[in-house]
């Protein structure tokens, strides 16, 4: 299938017709809006903008302000991921991984999950209008609409640099984290964006080499898809470098310590050499090894930036 088509598939697929990729294919309404909505989002929301709210405020902010904060986020995302839903529609019913997606199955209808959509990005930028500012409310509606506009529509299905460009979207959540606290962004503020800009194609190309055929098949080119994984993999090993140098920028640009100095030189070694050894040996279960310990960086990442801050000036 030619990149950048979108082929009509059956609103509906035949009972008995598919066996879904995933277990977890929903057969409820309430669980079909849950699987629109990614809630588990929250989870990655949680290590970066909670992190990052913290060292805004060097202490712990309030609570409040950040129950607020990831609850806007929250709701944000879920819209954008709906929204994305339906667009892909087409292509997740061609791909074993997303073929049990509310739409695909057709438990809800395209109309139903965008109501669905938008009504939570309304919810998002009020709660986040209301509860921290107008400026963190602005940067999250921002990065919904480069992602449905920039990413899904017109570089998913058009270019291998997709994931790159529309990864930017993934890393505004650092910088709504910060704005909420100090109705600003800074330096410190950007780097870490720039961190998250840099994790972004690793990450997901790791995970765009276990399913590489799959995304052929879908006329999706992902970076594995058009190139072959050994040159993907040296692109890979580019991004995770810079990514490595720029969550040690942050030492001098925010002033934090050892406890996050140390973290960042270690589990960025550990990322490093991952990368390098999927090069070395690229199969499908070390992708999958390095995907997951792509999230467990971050973690380790974010959670020592914590860490570092609330030692050194408390709650």
């Amino acid at each position: 299938m030619a990149v950048g088509t979108r082929p009509l598939v059956p609103s509906r697929l035949s009972p008995g017709g598919v066996v879904h990729g995933s277990t977890r294919t929903p057969t409820t309404p309430l669980r079909g809006y849950v699987a629109l909505a990614k809630l588990r989002v929250i989870e990655l929301l949680l290590v970066t903008t909670v992190p990052t709210m913290v060292l805004a405020e060097q202490g712990w902010p309030s609570t409040a302000l950040v129950l607020v904060t990831l609850l806007g986020g929250t709701l944000a995302a879920g819209g954008a991921n709906a929204i994305n839903m339906v667009i892909d529609r087409d292509i997740d019913a061609l791909m074993k991984r997303t073929q049990g997606r509310p739409l695909v199955t057709g438990l809800i209808t395209p109309r139903a999950a965008m109501v669905f959509a938008i009504t939570l990005e309304v919810l998002a930028f009020g709660v986040l209008w209301w509860g921290a500012n107008l400026l963190s409310a602005v940067l999250t509606l921002s990065a919904t609409l480069f992602y449905v506009f920039v990413y899904s529509i017109w570089l998913k299905r058009r270019t291998r640099q997709n994931i790159v460009i529309g990864g930017a979207a993934g890393a505004v959540p650092v910088l709504v984290g910060w704005s909420a606290v100090q109705n600003s962004v800074s330096w410190s503020a950007v780097t870490l964006f720039v961190v998250m800009f840099l994790w972004t194609p690793p990450h997901f190309w790791a995970l765009a080499i276990r399913h590489v055929d799959e995304y052929r098949a879908a006329g999706v080119p992902m970076l594995p898809v058009v190139v072959p994984i050994e040159q993907a993999v040296r692109q890979m090993v580019i991004y995770t470098a810079a990514l490595v140098v720029s969550s040690l920028i942050l030492i001098p640009v925010a002033g934090v310590g050892a406890i996050y100095a140390g973290t960042a030189v270690v589990a960025g070694s550990v990322f490093m050499w991952g990368t390098i050894d999927l090069g070395r040996h690229p199969t499908a279960q070390r992708s999958m090894r390095l995907f997951g310990f792509s999230i467990t960086y971050v973690t380790l990442l974010f959670g020592a930036l914590t860490t570092d801050v609330l030692v050194r000036h408390g709650f």
